[in-house]
C-alpha cells in the first residue's frame, strides 16, 4: 500500500512540473509595494554648536564652534572650524579642519586629515588624528591629536545634554588642551595648557534653533600659566555667555 502511495505522489509531481516551468520563477513585485530603502544614499549635516558672546570683567569675547559632514553611513567628509577674539578687535584664534571620517562602531568615527590655524599669525598646518562619538551614558566626546614638525598637541572635549523638559536642556561641558613642546610666541607652554568648564541652559524653540545662556570658567595651567603672567594676561577667566545653537 505504501509503494502505491509513493508511486502516485511521484506521478503527481511529474505531471505538475510543466506547469511550474511555464511560470516566471522571479516575478516582479506588485506596483503598490513601497520604495525600497536606499542604503547607499548620501546625507549632509551642519551644526553651529556654539556661537556666543562672553561677557567678563575687563573685556568681552565672541567665539564660534561649528562642524559639518557629507557622506554615507560609513564614510564621510568632515569639516570643523572654531575661533575666538575680543569684541571689536582682530580674531585672536581661528582654525579649520578638513577630515576623512570612517565609522568604526555604531557610535564612533575615526577621523584623519589636516588642520590650518589662521590665527595667531603666522598661519601653520598640522596633521590631525581624531575620534568622535557617543560614549557610555550619552556623553558626546571629541578627542583630537595634532602633529606638526615633530611636536604633538591635543584637545579633548566632552559634553552632555540633560533634558529638564522637552525644550529646556542643561548642558555641562569640559575641554582640556595639552602640548608636548612650548611655543612662547603663542603663549603656549609644555604640558597641560588649560582646562575649561561650561554650563549652558538652552531653550529649543525648535530642535534646529536654540538660544542659550550660561557660565564659562577657564584656568591656564603649568608653563602656560607662567607665560600668561609674564604677558600680563589673566590666569583665570569667568564669563557669562549668551549664544545660539542651530543645525540643518
Amino acid at each position: 500500500m505504501k509503494n502505491i502511495r509513493a508511486t502516485v505522489s511521484i506521478l503527481t509531481l511529474l505531471l505538475t512540473l510543466p506547469a511550474y516551468g511555464q511560470q516566471d520563477p522571479f516575478p516582479l513585485p506588485p506596483k503598490d509595494w513601497p520604495t525600497p530603502v536606499m542604503d547607499q544614499q548620501k546625507f549632509s549635516y551642519l551644526l553651529l554648536d556654539r556661537f556666543e558672546y562672553r561677557a567678563q570683567p575687563g573685556k568681552d569675547f565672541a567665539m564660534w564652534d561649528a562642524q559639518g559632514w557629507f557622506g554615507g553611513d560609513y564614510n564621510k567628509v568632515w569639516i570643523k572650524t572654531e575661533g575666538e577674539g575680543e569684541v571689536g578687535e582682530r580674531t585672536e584664534r581661528a582654525e579649520v579642519q578638513a577630515l576623512y571620517a570612517r565609522r568604526i562602531s555604531p557610535y564612533w568615527y575615526l577621523q584623519a586629515g589636516v588642520r590650518q590655524e589662521m590665527r595667531p599669525q603666522p598661519a601653520r598646518n598640522s596633521a590631525v588624528i581624531a575620534a568622535q562619538g557617543l560614549a557610555p551614558y550619552w556623553f558626546n566626546v571629541e578627542a583630537m591629536a595634532f602633529i606638526r614638525e615633530g611636536s604633538l598637541s591635543g584637545r579633548m572635549e566632552a559634553e552632555y545634554d540633560q533634558l529638564l523638559t522637552q525644550q529646556f536642556i542643561l548642558q555641562p561641558r569640559v575641554e582640556a588642551v595639552f602640548a608636548s613642546s612650548a611655543e612662547p610666541e603663542r603663549g603656549v607652554g609644555r604640558g597641560m595648557n588649560h582646562v575649561e568648564f561650561g554650563l549652558r541652559l538652552r531653550y529649543d524653540i525648535r530642535r534646529e534653533f536654540a538660544p542659550y545662556v550660561g557660565i564659562n570658567w577657564t584656568r591656564r595651567l603649568g608653563e602656560t600659566e607662567d607665560l600668561a603672567r609674564q604677558q600680563g594676561r589673566e590666569v583665570r577667566e569667568t564669563a557669562i555667555v549668551f549664544g545660539l545653537r542651530a543645525w540643518l
